[in-house]
Protein backbone atom coordinates (compact mmCIF):
# COMPACT_ATOMS: atom_id res chain seq x y z
CA UNK A 1 0.00 0.00 0.00
CA UNK A 2 2.75 2.38 0.93
CA UNK A 3 4.64 1.67 -2.28
CA UNK A 4 1.47 2.19 -4.34
CA UNK A 5 0.79 5.43 -2.44
CA UNK A 6 4.32 6.70 -2.96
CA UNK A 7 4.16 5.76 -6.66
CA UNK A 8 0.83 7.57 -6.97
CA UNK A 9 2.22 10.68 -5.28
CA UNK A 10 5.31 10.62 -7.49
CA UNK A 11 3.17 10.09 -10.58
CA UNK A 12 0.93 12.96 -9.57
CA UNK A 13 3.88 15.25 -8.96
CA UNK A 14 5.42 14.23 -12.27
CA UNK A 15 2.20 14.93 -14.12
CA UNK A 16 1.90 18.31 -12.46
CA UNK A 17 5.49 19.24 -13.33
CA UNK A 18 4.96 18.10 -16.91
CA UNK A 19 1.73 20.09 -17.18
CA UNK A 20 3.44 23.20 -15.88
CA UNK A 21 6.33 22.69 -18.28
CA UNK A 22 3.99 22.15 -21.24
CA UNK A 23 2.00 25.22 -20.32
CA UNK A 24 5.19 27.25 -20.22
CA UNK A 25 6.17 26.00 -23.67
CA UNK A 26 2.73 26.33 -25.28
CA UNK A 27 2.09 29.71 -26.93
CA UNK A 28 -0.94 31.40 -25.52
CA UNK A 29 -2.80 34.53 -26.43
CA UNK A 30 -1.49 37.50 -24.53
CA UNK A 31 -3.76 39.80 -22.64
CA UNK A 32 -2.50 42.48 -25.03
CA UNK A 33 -3.60 40.58 -28.15
CA UNK A 34 -6.07 42.47 -30.31
CA UNK A 35 -8.76 40.37 -31.97
CA UNK A 36 -10.25 41.91 -35.09
CA UNK A 37 -13.50 40.77 -36.65
CA UNK A 38 -13.64 40.92 -40.44
CA UNK A 39 -16.57 40.39 -42.79
CA UNK A 40 -15.89 38.95 -46.24
CA UNK A 41 -17.79 37.54 -49.20
CA UNK A 42 -17.77 33.80 -49.85
CA UNK A 43 -18.09 33.84 -53.63
CA UNK A 44 -16.16 35.37 -56.54
CA UNK A 45 -12.78 37.01 -56.12
CA UNK A 46 -10.47 35.41 -53.58
CA UNK A 47 -11.61 32.08 -52.21
CA UNK A 48 -12.22 31.59 -48.51
CA UNK A 49 -9.14 29.38 -48.40
CA UNK A 50 -6.99 32.09 -49.97
CA UNK A 51 -8.23 34.76 -47.56
CA UNK A 52 -7.69 32.48 -44.57
CA UNK A 53 -4.16 31.84 -45.79
CA UNK A 54 -3.50 35.59 -46.09
CA UNK A 55 -4.78 36.22 -42.57
CA UNK A 56 -2.68 33.45 -41.05
CA UNK A 57 0.40 34.87 -42.80
CA UNK A 58 -0.37 38.32 -41.39
CA UNK A 59 -0.82 36.92 -37.88
CA UNK A 60 2.51 35.09 -38.13
CA UNK A 61 4.23 38.42 -38.76
CA UNK A 62 2.09 40.28 -36.21
CA UNK A 63 1.64 38.02 -33.15
CA UNK A 64 -0.22 40.73 -31.26
CA UNK A 65 -3.15 40.69 -33.69
CA UNK A 66 -5.65 37.95 -34.46
CA UNK A 67 -8.20 38.24 -37.26
CA UNK A 68 -11.47 36.34 -37.04
CA UNK A 69 -13.11 36.10 -40.47
CA UNK A 70 -16.82 35.74 -41.18
CA UNK A 71 -18.01 34.85 -44.69
CA UNK A 72 -21.45 35.55 -46.14
CA UNK A 73 -22.93 35.49 -49.63
CA UNK A 74 -22.74 38.66 -51.67
CA UNK A 75 -26.52 38.95 -51.43
CA UNK A 76 -26.28 39.07 -47.62
CA UNK A 77 -23.20 41.30 -47.38
CA UNK A 78 -24.79 44.77 -47.58
CA UNK A 79 -27.47 44.14 -44.97
CA UNK A 80 -24.99 42.39 -42.66
CA UNK A 81 -22.81 45.51 -42.69
CA UNK A 82 -25.77 47.80 -42.02
CA UNK A 83 -27.35 45.78 -39.22
CA UNK A 84 -24.04 45.15 -37.43
CA UNK A 85 -22.85 48.77 -37.65
CA UNK A 86 -24.47 50.15 -34.44
CA UNK A 87 -22.90 47.44 -32.27
CA UNK A 88 -19.45 47.78 -33.80
CA UNK A 89 -19.40 44.05 -34.52
CA UNK A 90 -16.80 44.25 -37.27
CA UNK A 91 -13.49 46.05 -37.61
CA UNK A 92 -13.08 45.35 -41.33
CA UNK A 93 -15.83 44.95 -43.92
CA UNK A 94 -15.82 44.30 -47.67
CA UNK A 95 -17.60 46.99 -49.70
CA UNK A 96 -18.92 46.84 -53.25
CA UNK A 97 -18.07 49.82 -55.45
CA UNK A 98 -21.74 50.86 -55.38
CA UNK A 99 -21.92 51.36 -51.59
CA UNK A 100 -19.50 54.17 -50.58
CA UNK A 101 -22.09 56.89 -51.28
CA UNK A 102 -24.66 55.25 -49.02
CA UNK A 103 -22.25 54.24 -46.26
CA UNK A 104 -20.52 57.63 -46.24
CA UNK A 105 -23.74 59.62 -45.97
CA UNK A 106 -25.08 57.33 -43.22
CA UNK A 107 -21.76 57.33 -41.31
CA UNK A 108 -21.39 53.54 -41.42
CA UNK A 109 -17.71 53.52 -42.42
CA UNK A 110 -14.92 55.96 -41.63
CA UNK A 111 -13.20 58.47 -43.90
CA UNK A 112 -9.63 57.29 -44.50
CA UNK A 113 -8.57 60.01 -46.94
CA UNK A 114 -5.80 61.24 -44.67
CA UNK A 115 -4.32 57.73 -44.60
CA UNK A 116 -3.96 57.58 -48.39
CA UNK A 117 -0.51 57.75 -49.98
CA UNK A 118 -0.59 60.30 -52.85
CA UNK A 119 1.51 57.90 -54.96
CA UNK A 120 -1.32 55.37 -55.05
CA UNK A 121 -3.21 57.36 -57.67
CA UNK A 122 -0.42 56.62 -60.14
CA UNK A 123 0.57 53.23 -58.79
CA UNK A 124 -2.94 51.73 -58.94
CA UNK A 125 -5.04 50.90 -61.96
CA UNK A 126 -7.62 53.58 -62.65
CA UNK A 127 -10.41 51.02 -62.36
CA UNK A 128 -9.26 50.21 -58.83
CA UNK A 129 -8.17 53.52 -57.36
CA UNK A 130 -11.56 55.21 -57.19
CA UNK A 131 -13.43 52.20 -55.80
CA UNK A 132 -14.05 53.58 -52.30
CA UNK A 133 -14.37 57.28 -53.12
CA UNK A 134 -17.45 59.41 -52.63
CA UNK A 135 -17.62 63.18 -52.88
CA UNK A 136 -13.85 63.44 -53.12
CA UNK A 137 -13.12 61.39 -50.00
CA UNK A 138 -11.93 57.80 -49.55
CA UNK A 139 -13.94 55.38 -47.41
CA UNK A 140 -11.79 52.30 -47.79
CA UNK A 141 -8.89 50.73 -49.65
CA UNK A 142 -9.43 49.02 -53.03
CA UNK A 143 -8.98 45.27 -53.00
CA UNK A 144 -8.74 44.82 -56.73
CA UNK A 145 -10.43 45.85 -59.97
CA UNK A 146 -13.13 43.54 -61.24
CA UNK A 147 -15.46 43.01 -64.15
CA UNK A 148 -17.35 40.21 -65.78
CA UNK A 149 -15.64 38.44 -68.66
CA UNK A 150 -17.01 36.33 -71.49
CA UNK A 151 -16.42 32.60 -71.04
CA UNK A 152 -16.88 30.05 -73.78
CA UNK A 153 -16.60 26.32 -74.31
CA UNK A 154 -13.85 26.02 -76.92
CA UNK A 155 -14.79 22.46 -77.88
CA UNK A 156 -18.39 23.44 -78.73
CA UNK A 157 -17.27 26.52 -80.65
CA UNK A 158 -14.73 24.54 -82.69
CA UNK A 159 -17.26 21.79 -83.36
CA UNK A 160 -19.44 24.14 -85.40
CA UNK A 161 -16.49 25.56 -87.34
CA UNK A 162 -16.32 28.82 -85.40
CA UNK A 163 -13.31 30.51 -83.88
CA UNK A 164 -12.50 33.00 -81.15
CA UNK A 165 -12.71 35.79 -83.74
CA UNK A 166 -16.40 35.00 -84.28
CA UNK A 167 -17.06 35.86 -80.63
CA UNK A 168 -15.73 39.42 -80.80
CA UNK A 169 -19.25 40.88 -81.11
CA UNK A 170 -22.61 40.02 -79.59
CA UNK A 171 -24.02 39.49 -83.09
CA UNK A 172 -21.25 36.97 -83.65
CA UNK A 173 -21.98 35.24 -80.35
CA UNK A 174 -25.67 34.81 -81.26
CA UNK A 175 -24.75 33.43 -84.71
CA UNK A 176 -22.43 30.83 -83.16
CA UNK A 177 -25.02 30.05 -80.45
CA UNK A 178 -27.58 29.21 -83.17
CA UNK A 179 -25.15 26.80 -84.80
CA UNK A 180 -24.41 25.13 -81.46
CA UNK A 181 -28.13 24.74 -80.76
CA UNK A 182 -28.84 23.38 -84.24
CA UNK A 183 -25.98 20.89 -83.87
CA UNK A 184 -27.53 19.61 -80.65
CA UNK A 185 -24.47 20.43 -78.58
CA UNK A 186 -26.43 22.51 -76.06
CA UNK A 187 -30.17 23.03 -75.79
CA UNK A 188 -29.53 26.54 -74.51
CA UNK A 189 -26.08 27.82 -75.52
CA UNK A 190 -26.32 30.94 -73.32
CA UNK A 191 -26.65 31.10 -69.53
CA UNK A 192 -26.87 34.33 -67.54
CA UNK A 193 -27.20 35.42 -63.92
CA UNK A 194 -30.58 37.12 -64.40
CA UNK A 195 -32.20 36.37 -61.06
CA UNK A 196 -33.91 39.35 -59.43
CA UNK A 197 -30.75 40.33 -57.57
CA UNK A 198 -27.74 42.60 -58.04
CA UNK A 199 -26.35 40.01 -60.46
CA UNK A 200 -28.85 40.99 -63.17
CA UNK A 201 -27.87 44.66 -62.83
CA UNK A 202 -24.30 43.68 -63.66
CA UNK A 203 -25.26 41.67 -66.75
CA UNK A 204 -27.68 44.34 -67.93
CA UNK A 205 -25.06 47.06 -67.32
CA UNK A 206 -22.38 45.24 -69.28
CA UNK A 207 -24.75 44.87 -72.24
CA UNK A 208 -26.00 48.43 -71.83
CA UNK A 209 -22.44 49.71 -72.12
CA UNK A 210 -21.79 47.59 -75.21
CA UNK A 211 -24.94 49.01 -76.82
CA UNK A 212 -23.67 52.54 -76.16
CA UNK A 213 -25.79 53.42 -73.14
CA UNK A 214 -25.31 54.40 -69.53
CA UNK A 215 -27.37 54.10 -66.36
CA UNK A 216 -27.74 57.81 -65.67
CA UNK A 217 -28.26 61.13 -67.39
CA UNK A 218 -26.06 64.22 -67.08
CA UNK A 219 -27.66 65.05 -63.73
CA UNK A 220 -26.92 61.63 -62.25
CA UNK A 221 -30.54 60.41 -62.39
CA UNK A 222 -31.45 56.89 -63.46
CA UNK A 223 -32.35 57.12 -67.16
CA UNK A 224 -32.45 53.61 -68.58
CA UNK A 225 -35.92 54.08 -70.10
CA UNK A 226 -34.40 55.75 -73.15
CA UNK A 227 -34.00 54.09 -76.56
CA UNK A 228 -30.68 52.39 -75.75
CA UNK A 229 -31.76 51.14 -72.34
CA UNK A 230 -34.99 49.70 -73.72
CA UNK A 231 -33.34 48.08 -76.76
CA UNK A 232 -30.77 46.43 -74.48
CA UNK A 233 -33.49 44.83 -72.36
CA UNK A 234 -35.43 43.86 -75.48
CA UNK A 235 -32.30 42.14 -76.80
CA UNK A 236 -32.04 40.13 -73.59
CA UNK A 237 -35.67 39.02 -73.79
CA UNK A 238 -35.32 38.10 -77.46
CA UNK A 239 -32.51 35.66 -76.70
CA UNK A 240 -34.92 33.81 -74.40
CA UNK A 241 -37.69 33.86 -76.99
CA UNK A 242 -35.28 32.53 -79.64
CA UNK A 243 -34.34 29.57 -77.44
CA UNK A 244 -30.70 30.62 -77.20
CA UNK A 245 -30.74 31.71 -73.54
CA UNK A 246 -31.72 29.17 -70.91
CA UNK A 247 -35.05 30.48 -69.54
CA UNK A 248 -33.92 29.32 -66.09
CA UNK A 249 -31.42 32.20 -66.25
CA UNK A 250 -34.11 34.31 -64.57
CA UNK A 251 -33.43 32.16 -61.46
CA UNK A 252 -29.63 31.99 -61.84
CA UNK A 253 -26.91 33.75 -59.89
CA UNK A 254 -23.24 33.71 -60.94
CA UNK A 255 -22.58 30.36 -59.23
CA UNK A 256 -25.33 28.79 -61.34
CA UNK A 257 -23.77 30.12 -64.55
CA UNK A 258 -20.41 28.72 -63.49
CA UNK A 259 -21.96 25.33 -62.78
CA UNK A 260 -23.72 25.32 -66.16
CA UNK A 261 -20.38 25.96 -67.86
CA UNK A 262 -18.56 23.41 -65.71
CA UNK A 263 -21.15 20.71 -66.41
CA UNK A 264 -20.98 21.28 -70.16
CA UNK A 265 -24.63 22.35 -70.23
CA UNK A 266 -23.99 25.70 -71.86
CA UNK A 267 -21.47 27.20 -74.26
CA UNK A 268 -21.35 30.83 -73.13
CA UNK A 269 -21.63 32.91 -69.97
CA UNK A 270 -20.61 36.20 -68.40
CA UNK A 271 -18.91 35.86 -65.03
CA UNK A 272 -16.24 37.19 -62.70
CA UNK A 273 -12.49 36.52 -62.76
CA UNK A 274 -12.42 33.39 -60.59
CA UNK A 275 -14.61 31.50 -63.06
CA UNK A 276 -11.63 30.73 -65.30
CA UNK A 277 -9.96 28.68 -62.57
CA UNK A 278 -13.12 27.13 -61.16
CA UNK A 279 -14.64 26.07 -64.50
CA UNK A 280 -11.35 24.41 -65.46
CA UNK A 281 -10.85 22.62 -62.15
CA UNK A 282 -11.14 18.84 -62.75
CA UNK A 283 -12.54 18.41 -59.25
CA UNK A 284 -15.61 20.49 -60.10
CA UNK A 285 -15.79 20.53 -63.89
CA UNK A 286 -16.42 17.88 -66.53
CA UNK A 287 -15.04 20.21 -69.21
CA UNK A 288 -11.78 21.16 -67.50
CA UNK A 289 -9.35 22.71 -69.95
CA UNK A 290 -12.08 23.63 -72.43
CA UNK A 291 -13.38 26.87 -70.91
CA UNK A 292 -11.69 29.97 -72.34
CA UNK A 293 -11.93 33.66 -71.49
CA UNK A 294 -12.38 36.83 -73.57
CA UNK A 295 -13.22 40.46 -72.86
CA UNK A 296 -16.91 41.25 -73.22
CA UNK A 297 -18.03 41.14 -76.88
CA UNK A 298 -18.68 44.44 -78.65
CA UNK A 299 -22.13 45.84 -79.31
CA UNK A 300 -23.31 47.64 -82.47
CA UNK A 301 -21.35 50.75 -81.46
CA UNK A 302 -18.08 48.80 -81.26
CA UNK A 303 -17.84 49.45 -77.52
CA UNK A 304 -16.95 46.59 -75.19
CA UNK A 305 -16.85 47.93 -71.63
CA UNK A 306 -16.91 45.72 -68.59
CA UNK A 307 -19.10 46.35 -65.58
CA UNK A 308 -17.23 47.86 -62.66
CA UNK A 309 -17.38 45.26 -59.91
CA UNK A 310 -14.38 46.45 -57.90
CA UNK A 311 -14.51 46.10 -54.12
CA UNK A 312 -12.77 47.71 -51.15
CA UNK A 313 -11.96 46.98 -47.52
CA UNK A 314 -13.36 49.54 -45.10
CA UNK A 315 -13.48 50.21 -41.37
CA UNK A 316 -16.88 50.59 -39.67
CA UNK A 317 -17.34 53.78 -37.68
CA UNK A 318 -17.82 51.98 -34.37
CA UNK A 319 -14.68 49.83 -34.59
CA UNK A 320 -12.55 50.08 -31.44
CA UNK A 321 -9.41 49.04 -33.33
CA UNK A 322 -9.07 51.44 -36.24
CA UNK A 323 -5.26 51.53 -36.45
CA UNK A 324 -4.90 47.75 -36.23
CA UNK A 325 -7.68 47.26 -38.79
CA UNK A 326 -6.00 49.67 -41.20
CA UNK A 327 -2.72 47.78 -40.83
CA UNK A 328 -4.43 44.51 -41.79
CA UNK A 329 -6.12 46.23 -44.73
CA UNK A 330 -2.80 47.59 -46.00
CA UNK A 331 -1.34 44.09 -45.82
CA UNK A 332 -4.23 42.43 -47.65
CA UNK A 333 -4.36 45.03 -50.41
CA UNK A 334 -0.59 45.45 -50.72
CA UNK A 335 1.25 44.46 -53.87
CA UNK A 336 3.33 41.75 -52.20
CA UNK A 337 0.24 39.94 -50.96
CA UNK A 338 -1.91 40.44 -54.04
CA UNK A 339 0.81 39.25 -56.39
CA UNK A 340 0.65 35.83 -54.71
CA UNK A 341 -3.02 35.30 -55.63
CA UNK A 342 -3.67 36.69 -59.14
CA UNK A 343 -5.88 33.76 -60.11
CA UNK A 344 -8.34 34.74 -57.38
CA UNK A 345 -8.35 38.46 -58.06
CA UNK A 346 -5.97 40.43 -60.30
CA UNK A 347 -3.98 43.03 -58.33
CA UNK A 348 -4.62 46.74 -57.85
CA UNK A 349 -1.10 47.63 -58.86
CA UNK A 350 -0.03 48.76 -62.34
CA UNK A 351 3.45 47.25 -62.04
CA UNK A 352 1.99 43.78 -61.43
CA UNK A 353 0.69 43.66 -64.99
CA UNK A 354 4.18 43.81 -66.47
CA UNK A 355 5.63 41.25 -64.07
CA UNK A 356 5.86 37.80 -65.74
CA UNK A 357 5.99 36.15 -62.33
CA UNK A 358 2.46 37.48 -61.72
CA UNK A 359 0.88 37.39 -65.17
CA UNK A 360 2.40 34.00 -65.87
CA UNK A 361 0.16 32.46 -63.22
CA UNK A 362 -2.93 33.35 -65.28
CA UNK A 363 -1.89 34.55 -68.77
CA UNK A 364 -5.35 34.17 -70.33
CA UNK A 365 -6.97 36.17 -67.56
CA UNK A 366 -4.43 38.98 -67.74
CA UNK A 367 -4.76 39.19 -71.52
CA UNK A 368 -8.53 39.63 -71.18
CA UNK A 369 -8.14 41.99 -68.21
CA UNK A 370 -5.96 44.36 -70.22
CA UNK A 371 -9.05 45.16 -72.31
CA UNK A 372 -11.74 44.45 -69.72
CA UNK A 373 -10.36 46.85 -67.13
CA UNK A 374 -9.53 49.59 -69.64
CA UNK A 375 -13.16 50.68 -69.98
CA UNK A 376 -15.87 49.92 -67.45
CA UNK A 377 -19.43 51.09 -67.00
CA UNK A 378 -20.19 52.17 -63.45
CA UNK A 379 -23.46 51.45 -61.73
CA UNK A 380 -25.01 54.72 -60.49
CA UNK A 381 -23.17 56.01 -57.41
CA UNK A 382 -26.14 57.50 -55.62
CA UNK A 383 -26.92 57.43 -51.87
CA UNK A 384 -30.19 55.57 -52.54
CA UNK A 385 -28.46 52.99 -54.73
CA UNK A 386 -30.03 49.96 -53.09
CA UNK A 387 -33.61 51.17 -53.58
CA UNK A 388 -32.83 52.23 -57.17
CA UNK A 389 -31.26 48.85 -57.84
CA UNK A 390 -34.23 47.00 -56.32
CA UNK A 391 -36.59 48.87 -58.64
CA UNK A 392 -34.44 48.13 -61.67
CA UNK A 393 -34.05 44.46 -60.74
CA UNK A 394 -37.83 44.06 -60.52
CA UNK A 395 -38.30 45.85 -63.84
CA UNK A 396 -35.77 43.71 -65.70
CA UNK A 397 -37.26 40.56 -64.22
CA UNK A 398 -40.77 41.58 -65.29
CA UNK A 399 -39.62 42.18 -68.85
CA UNK A 400 -37.64 38.94 -69.06
CA UNK A 401 -40.56 36.79 -67.90
CA UNK A 402 -42.91 38.69 -70.22
CA UNK A 403 -45.26 40.25 -67.70
CA UNK A 404 -44.37 43.77 -68.93
CA UNK A 405 -42.82 45.23 -72.04
CA UNK A 406 -39.26 46.52 -71.70
CA UNK A 407 -40.49 50.09 -72.08
CA UNK A 408 -43.22 49.72 -69.43
CA UNK A 409 -40.85 48.00 -67.02
CA UNK A 410 -38.06 50.56 -67.33
CA UNK A 411 -40.46 53.52 -67.15
CA UNK A 412 -41.66 52.19 -63.81
CA UNK A 413 -38.11 51.62 -62.55
CA UNK A 414 -37.04 55.16 -63.37
CA UNK A 415 -40.16 56.57 -61.70
CA UNK A 416 -39.58 54.47 -58.57
CA UNK A 417 -35.91 55.48 -58.35
CA UNK A 418 -36.87 59.16 -58.45
CA UNK A 419 -39.09 58.88 -55.36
Amino acid sequence: MKNRTIRAIVAGLTATVMAVAMAACTPKESDDTITLNALFMQQAGYSQEQIDEMLRAYEADNPGIKVKATYVSYEALHDKIVTSAPAGTYDIVLLDVIWPAEFATTNIVIDVTDRYDPAWEQDMLGGAYGTAFYDGKAYGMPWGPSTKFFYYNEEMVNAVGATEADLATWDGVLAVAKKIKEAGLAEYPLAWSWMQAEAVICDYGQLLGAFGGDFTDADGNLAVNNAVGVSTLAWMKQTIDDGLTNPASTTFLEDDVQKALAQGETAFGLNWESTLVDANDPDQSVVAGKIKILPTPAGPTGLRPGINGAMALSIPTNSKNVDAAWDVILYLTGKDNQDKYPTGWPPNWVSSYSDPAVTGQAPELFAAAEIGYADTILRPTVPNYNSASDALQAAIQAALVGSKTPQQALDEAVAAAAQ
